[in-house]
């Protein structure tokens, strides 16, 4: 439709059709094609579209050109769940008026000062964007009178709804005259979504964009199986190898944001957080640094990610699963867009195969399988670099050192000594390369002796340009848990076993196979050497060889499994090894320790955040 279709054949007014020109926007979205005319017509519209689709000139070109730029007062009304929506909403509605003249277009939230809202709203303000709470509160205040307002629209209502501004979108409609035009714009359609419209819309029209809108064919998408406990870890390798101008990662908390934040910035990444508890200002200058480049890399919650609209962004990365499908697919819109190739990366758990089914079902695309890269793979592209920048410096202009290399040749010195000397100077204190062995967390399946190294994430040097999109025959998703090692056959007699006593139990929702999983990923201890694993109420035992004991100890230290600290220690009278059947069916001990018990061996101490883990806070 679009390729018949242009702004002019939707019966714009000359005006808008001039913005939209200087704006080069030359053909309109498929949900501005069915949108702008049933609002033109002033039909209430129901519509379902992801962020990228458009939807925003979709109901502000109407919105403008309903206004009778005569009346000063306010005349349209559109509400956003955040801030940063109603700011980006408020600049596209000011974008595409300039030819009109001066409309007059306030944004209003919280967040800033109220007096310069209050100044602005004495003036010619025909157009009102802003969140429900700040809305409120000038109509409190008298400052803000909705009783002239023609349109008003809904702007992710489903994201209002799930903050709990239900109550304060029905006390603003109320305000507002029953015969307005409204208009409600939702990422999904969910029951509570539909009985605001049956309030608030007469007889409305629906518009969804089809179910091309769930499948994002311009990003390449990948999950990476990896611990939770080791997301912060993977999450930098994988920025450190990938390809990218700007990626969006998406946490849960706000804790979540600001620990990621400071991982990456302590490891090299330049990262700014953003979630609920900044000051706007602090929010503005986190959008700014992303546009101009001086950070690449924005972790975010979904609450704040809404209103962050930068059209390089080629890289959103899910450290958690979205609630739910719809939101998976909202998230990753934000890359590829404009026709860019974009790429997409999902942390998941081991046992999380058949969610991706699912969600793989729901977008129409296949997944494809990236592991968390080695030390072996951070040391191949740091080398690569560097000899980039190596080859690059040789067309500089290198006369004044040809002197101090001549005088290396004469004292005996090979050149290819005196460079590869030099290349270790400028190279620093990072390991020397491809020297380094692949990490645990590393979680591919290890390749037959004749086989060939297993595909690297895209930005590896002596990967693919274009990773290519592979098929369950060509590369076939490695199963939920990987393999482990073969556990070697124990000397005579068989070493002692020691049971380890762990400060998380059924109470903190664990389960044996994370104890497991931490076992194999911090300690390299297969499951085939875990003899035993007994979830008790608030703590948990585990029997193992009695040299995986000083590992266990150190290693282990600071590690949280379901936001607990594991707190190791031997579980017997002054450390000696105690015999299984000691602990059998009973009841449940608590974390007091009696003198029999023995002292920890050493204070638990905190590791950087991607020890720490995310989980469970």
């Amino acid at each position: 439709m679009t390729d018949t279709l242009t702004f002019a054949d939707l019966g714009l007014a000359p005006g808008l059709l001039a913005a939209l020109q200087r704006l080069e926007h030359t053909e309109p979205t498929p949900i501005q094609v069915r949108t702008i005319p049933l609002l033109l017509a002033g039909r209430d519209v129901l519509g379902q579209a992801q962020t990228g689709t458009g939807k925003t000139a979709a109901f502000a070109l109407p919105l403008l050109q309903a206004l009778d730029l005569d009346d000063p007062a306010v005349q349209a009304l559109v509400l956003a769940p955040t801030r940063e929506l109603a700011l980006q909403v408020a600049e596209a509605i000011k974008g595409y008026s300039q030819e009109l003249g001066n409309v007059g277009v306030l944004a209003i939230f919280g967040g800033e000062p109220i007096g310069s809202q209050l100044f602005r709203l004495r003036g010619a303000i025909r157009v009102v964007v802003g969140t429900p709470g700040r809305v409120l509160d000038h109509l409190a205040r008298g400052s803000l009178r909705l009783d002239k307002v023609k349109v008003a629209v809904l702007d992710e209502a489903d994201e209002m709804l799930r903050m709990g501004f239900v109550a304060d979108v029905d006390s603003i409609l109320a305000q507002t005259p029953a015969t307005r035009q409204t208009t409600l714009f939702s990422a999904t359609l969910s029951g509570d979504v539909a009985r605001v419209a049956e309030r608030h819309l007469r007889t409305p029209e629906t518009v969804a964009v089809a179910m091309a809108t769930r499948t994002v064919a311009t990003t390449i998408q990948r999950f990476v199986v990896v611990p939770s406990h080791h997301r912060a870890d993977a999450l930098a390798r994988l920025l450190a190898v990938q390809t990218f101008d700007a990626a969006l990662v998406f946490a849960r908390t706000r804790a979540d944001c600001a620990e990621l934040s400071d991982w990456l910035n302590g490891n090299g990444v330049a990262a700014d957080a953003m979630h609920g508890d900044l000051a706007q200002s602090a929010r503005l200058q986190v959008v700014r640094r992303l546009k101009e480049g001086q950070v690449r890399v924005v972790i975010a919650t979904d609450v704040a990610a809404r209103g962050l609209d930068v059209e390089h962004i080629d890289l959103v990365v899910n450290m958690e699963w979205p609630q739910d499908a719809e939101t998976y697919v909202h998230r990753i819109g934000r890359t590829g867009r404009a026709g860019r190739s974009g790429h997409s990366v999902l942390f998941v758990a081991p046992r999380d195969e058949w969610r991706l089914r699912q969600l793989e079902r729901f977008t129409g695309q296949r997944m494809e399988q990236a592991w968390v890269p080695s030390d072996r793979d951070l040391a191949a592209v740091w080398e690569a670099r560097f000899a980039t920048a190596v080859d690059a410096a040789l067309g500089a202009d290198l006369d004044a050192f040809q002197g101090v290399v001549a005088g290396l040749v004469r004292g005996g010195r090979s050149l290819d000594a005196i460079a590869a000397a030099l290349c270790k100077l400028a190279w620093g204190d990072r390991p020397p390369p491809l020297a380094a062995e692949p990490v645990v967390t590393d979680t591919r399946p290890a390749p037959a002796a004749s086989a060939p190294a297993g595909p690297l994430p895209a930005g590896v040097p002596g990967s693919d340009s274009e990773p290519t999109r592979s098929t369950p025959a060509a590369q076939p998703r490695a199963p939920a848990r990987a393999p482990v090692r073969e556990r070697p056959p124990a000397p005579p007699p068989p070493p002692p076993r020691v049971w380890l006593s762990l400060g998380v139990g059924a109470r903190n929702g664990v389960v044996p196979q994370e104890i497991a999983d931490v076992f194999r990923c911090e300690l390299d201890v297969p499951a085939a050497a875990i003899f035993a694993i007994d979830i008790r109420g608030n703590h948990s035992l585990v029997q193992v060889p009695a040299d995986v004991v000083p590992r266990a100890l150190d290693g282990l230290r600071g590690i949280r499994v379901q936001g607990r600290y594991l707190n190791v220690r031997l579980d017997g009278p002054s450390g000696a090894p105690t015999a299984p059947e000691a602990h059998g069916p009973g009841p449940d001990r608590g974390p007091e320790r009696g003198p029999d018990r023995g002292a920890p061996i050493r204070e638990p101490r905190l590791r950087p955040p991607h020890r720490t883990g995310l989980r469970g806070k």
